[in-house]
């Protein structure tokens, strides 16, 4: 009887890839796997990970985060600033984060700026996206010592997110480097796999990070 290859094979041609960013041809010399062993067990294992632990690891943030994240902005200096950040207009026509805005779904945050009442949280923007009141942009050309610590705070800020994704690009080279003739849906199973790996190694591995603030800590406040 001639025996297949074994789930570690497998795993770890997967998890190769993915660390790596190489093609499922060059896997064969260091795994026994064929190349279309190989992207077989790619798609086996994203959607395994995507059905097993996307309920937990790309949930909606709850109350209490948002609550958190929102005290965290406003300790950076940008009050009720609705987490995370738009750095690609792309995004703008796709995100179903904006559908909540536009059909009212947003949290709902009250906070008052020059006098104004406003009951939606804000995104940092550059200047070319469309001049939307949930949008807050830098200030292009700052020359008081008031609007250049804001334009420094704006950007210092807005780049948070871009920083994150380049931790995720250089955890995972498959998605830093050119698709290598995935399908769309494939590729998308890809980058949220990516995401959920390491969600669950931020929250392994939070405790020892600098500046980590326990959410705990927050409650008893």
């Amino acid at each position: 009887m001639r025996l297949g290859a074994s789930p570690i094979q497998k795993f770890t041609v997967a998890i190769r890839m993915l660390a790596y960013g190489c093609s499922a041809d060059q896997v064969d010399e260091y795994l026994k796997l064929g190349e279309s062993t190989a992207r077989e067990c790619l798609g086996q294992f994203v959607e395994g990970v995507i059905a097993q632990f996307a309920t937990e690891y790309l949930r909606k943030p709850t109350l209490e985060h948002i609550q958190r994240l929102l005290r965290e902005g406003k300790d950076r200096g940008f009050p009720c600033m609705t987490p995370g950040s738009c750095n690609d207009i792309n995004v703008l026509q796709c995100s179903p984060v904006f559908d909540d805005i536009i059909n009212n779904r947003a949290p709902q945050v009250l906070f008052i700026v020059n006098g104004n009442n406003y009951n939606k949280g804000y995104y940092l923007i550059d200047g070319i996206y469309p001049k939307w009141s949930t949008f807050i942009d830098a200030i292009a050309a700052p020359h008081t010592l008031k609007d250049k610590l804001f334009t420094e705070r704006q950007e210092s800020a807005r780049k948070d997110v871009e920083r994150a994704f380049g931790v995720l690009q250089a955890q995972f080279a498959m998605i830093r480097k050119p698709a290598l003739a995935w399908s769309v849906e494939l590729m998308w199973k890809i980058m949220m796999t990516c995401i959920i790996i390491r969600n669950m190694i931020v929250e392994d591995e939070r405790d020892i990070y600098l500046n980590f603030k326990d959410p705990l800590e927050f409650a008893q406040e």
